[in-house]
């Protein structure tokens, strides 16, 4: 292979043969030899030729075929076509055309790097050989040179001078059979969904559109659906909840005197949430509240309530004085605060407190008749709910929420009580009982139509302003809890139930003997008669056991059982009372051989002394036994007043019987008989003495209980009286008769009862 010269080929008119353009190109017009611009350089191709030289070979040669012919037999190729030629020529201006150095190196191009960055990185022989050579694009043919001289035909396609002046084309591969079967061209997999544009575009939009739309549904469910709930919830956490206490009803005596009201007082309360020293706190408060120290510490200390919130308010006192709790104010202690408030009022502190009872610090009724009608007292309590700042603006919220409900004021009642005659019974049974130490007494009067008890006293009594000094025994009402076995005050109704069955008539006299057996068991009389013949009047004066278990030889069991119940034994009389014993009575199939003596005269039979005293109304009552009654009306908020229902009445004893009774009963304050000391100067007195036991759960308890029950005026008798004293060492004898001498006195002149003009 020829070397390749140094100097770049120049063509005819000495210009460089990588100009872009020969003398003449256009239009035949000389140009300055060696002169070129940037558009010669243009169609300058990657192998350092123009594409005009590539053009002027391809002409040449297809001038020149005659020529070509003998240098391809010269090379000993076979002949070719001449469109075969020109293939092979315009092949060789883009494959073998680049010039070479003796070296072996590239020849330096000074424009090739302006022409790649001009045309984008490609070649210039492909740029310009599409635009010269449109032919170029037809099938190529190879040939191989059977000489094997390679070398050579690269430099006859260089445009060097051959060994034989003739160009040798270079070695191309065998055309293809245009008759074999091409193979189908395989149709490229569709992409994926997504791998479209206006696919992703259209999926996009509408996962935006969703997220939107939920953010929308949700927004309008929290401004408008659920808007109220969160609101609500805001408004909870800075509502405070103020208590309006209910005013609780009064109870009066039956002329409207005050037994017990409510006046204006001040409850103090706490916020726990707020008490910044509770030790302090606390020791500030006691002296002025009364309460121990530990008691407040543990009431403002912070604890959480029921609903998962901390506590804000707690009572410390209830009904304190308006002056204690101005004091208390004044000393400003960070969440201690005071309201409006009541406090149960006693004004005669001991008068009728076992009747009244009293209440919690809450105004809830504990005991007594403040227990019994406490959902009629106590009202329905109002309360204020507002907002209220947080921290330092701890105040209402001008302008907050706001709602007060306002409280109801309980009903009040009014009560059949005597102001004076309880206090004066009261006063008479302490005196009394005091001679003797006895341990339980007990003593009620009954106005005979109405049946209304007109006072009713027990023994020991307590304080009802300060009930936390006294014991659990001194507040029960011993008129209707002290159960006893009544005595001779029972012979009454063995007389009365054999009048009215005809067994005895009011002239009935027979023998009696000093004791009589039954079963067992010997009765005897404390006043022997020695089988003397006897009246009614005598019997009763004395108080025979014999003859009145005679008279109920006659009388029956069963029809002496039958009127101990129609004079009301056995069950509650329903006076009002809570926990009003209901006495108890010995069936006649339960009874023993000793039954027969003892129940008659009194024994093994359970009353209360309000029992006994109804059945004593009873018969001066003209035989009618009328239910007792405690409360005579009710007081509503608006001064409306509601009697109480009528009481529950029966006929036990005629007119007649009841009077003939009345009559015998009327001996035993005579002189010489057992209730002498009972007898009321000036008026007829009718009644009967007694002596039983005090039963405790059914035991029989040490020492007596002294009764005396008694009626007056005796032709008429307006009033009865129980009087009933337990002594554990005896001498109740000398206390009920007295007793009742005194408060009869007292209630017939009370009331202004003119005294008997015979004897």
């Amino acid at each position: 292979m020829a070397p390749r010269p140094e100097e770049p080929r120049r063509d005819a008119t000495g210009s460089r043969r990588g100009s872009s353009r020969a003398a003449g190109d256009r239009g035949g017009e000389p140009r300055e030899p060696g002169v070129g611009g940037i558009s010669g350089a243009r169609s300058y191709t990657p192998r350092g030729r123009t594409v005009r030289e590539s053009h002027d070979e391809r002409t040449g040669t297809a001038r020149g075929t005659g020529r070509d012919d003998r240098a391809s037999r010269q090379s000993g190729l076979p002949g070719r076509s001449e469109r075969e030629e020109r293939t092979a020529a315009a092949r060789r201006t883009t494959g073998g055309d680049q010039r070479r150095d003796p070296r072996g190196t590239r020849s330096a191009d000074p424009f090739r790097p302006a022409l790649q960055v001009l045309d984008g990185g490609r070649t210039g022989a492909g740029r310009t050989g599409r635009r010269a050579a449109p032919a170029a694009r037809a099938t190529v043919i190879r040939t191989v040179d059977p000489s094997g001289t390679r070398a050579g035909s690269r430099g006859a396609a260089r445009g060097g001078a051959p060994q034989d002046d003739e160009p040798t084309p270079p070695r191309r591969r065998a055309p293809r059979p245009t008759t074999a079967a091409r193979r189908p061209v395989r149709k490229p997999r569709r992409p994926p969904l997504l791998a479209d544009p206006r696919r992703r575009l259209r999926l996009g939009t509408v996962l935006t559109l969703t997220l939107f739309a939920v953010i929308g549904i949700r927004l309008v469910a929290l401004q408008a659906v659920e808007a109220p709930a969160y609101a609500g919830g805001g408004v909870t956490d800075r509502l405070r909840t103020v208590e309006l206490p209910a005013a609780r009803g009064a109870i009066y005596d039956r002329d409207g005197n005050p037994l017990a009201h409510s006046v204006e007082a001040r409850y103090i309360f706490a916020d726990p949430t707020r008490v910044k020293d509770i030790p302090a706190t606390a020791k500030a408060l006691s002296p002025l509240l009364g309460i121990p120290v530990s008691d407040l510490a543990e009431r403002m200390a912070p604890h959480v309530r029921e609903n998962g919130r901390e506590s804000e308010f707690e009572y410390l006192a209830r009904g304190v004085e308006i002056d204690t709790a101005r004091k208390i104010l004044e000393l400003d202690l960070p969440g201690i605060g005071a309201h409006r408030d009541e406090r149960r009022e006693v004004p005669g502190d001991d008068l009728a407190a076992n009747l009244i009872g009293f209440t919690s610090q809450d105004m809830v009724g504990l005991e007594g008749l403040e227990a019994r009608y406490d959902d009629l007292l106590a009202g329905e309590d109002g309360k204020r709910v507002f907002e209220i700042g947080a921290g330092d603006l701890s105040a209402p919220i001008p302008g907050g929420y706001s709602e007060t409900t306002e409280a109801k004021p309980g009903s009040s009642l009014t009560l059949t009580v005597d102001r004076d005659l309880q206090y004066r019974y009261q006063e008479i049974l302490s005196d009394q009982m005091a001679k003797v130490n006895g341990s339980t007494g007990a003593a009620v009067v009954i106005e005979i139509s109405s049946g209304e008890i007109l006072a009713q006293a027990s023994h020991p009594t307590y304080n009802a302003a300060d009930p936390k000094k006294s014991k659990p025994t001194d507040r029960e009402d011993a008129a209707t809890s002290f159960v006893v076995d009544p005595g001779s005050v029972h012979k009454a109704i063995t007389f009365g139930a054999a009048l009215q069955e005809g067994v005895i008539k009011p002239d009935t006299t027979f023998p009696v003997e000093n004791s009589i057996l039954k079963g067992d068991t010997w009765f005897s009389d404390t006043h022997k008669a020695h089988g003397r013949t006897m009246s009614l009047a005598e019997m009763m004066a004395y108080s025979s056991n014999v003859g009145t278990i005679k008279i109920a030889d006659q009388l029956g069991k069963e029809k002496l059982y039958e009127y101990q119940q129609r004079f009301g034994l056995g069950k509650p009389t329903g006076v009002g009372m809570p926990g009003e014993a209901p006495g108890q009575l010995l069936p006649p199939s339960e009874w023993s051989g000793s039954s027969a003596g003892s129940v008659p005269i009194g024994h093994s039979v359970d009353a209360t002394p309000l029992q006994m005293a109804a059945v004593y109304a009873a018969i001066a009552n003209n035989g009618t036994w009328v239910q007792p009654r405690l409360v005579k009306e009710t007081i509503d908020p608006n001064g409306k007043r509601t009697p109480t229902k009528p009481p529950v009445t029966r006929s036990v004893l005629s007119p007649e019987n009841a009077k003939a009774l009345r009559a015998i009963l009327e001996a035993v304050t005579k002189d010489g008989a057992t209730g002498v000391t009972a007898a009321v100067p000036g008026y007829r007195v009718a009644g009967k003495t007694g002596t039983g036991w005090r039963l405790v759960d059914g035991k029989k308890q040490p020492g007596e209980v002294a009764s005396f029950i008694g009626m007056a005026p005796a032709e008429n008798p307006r009033y009865v009286i129980a009087v009933f004293a337990h002594t554990p060492g005896g001498g109740g004898g000398a206390i009920a008769g007295p007793a009742f001498r005194d408060m009869m006195g007292f209630t017939l002149r009370h009331y202004k009862v003119p005294p008997t003009g015979e004897k």
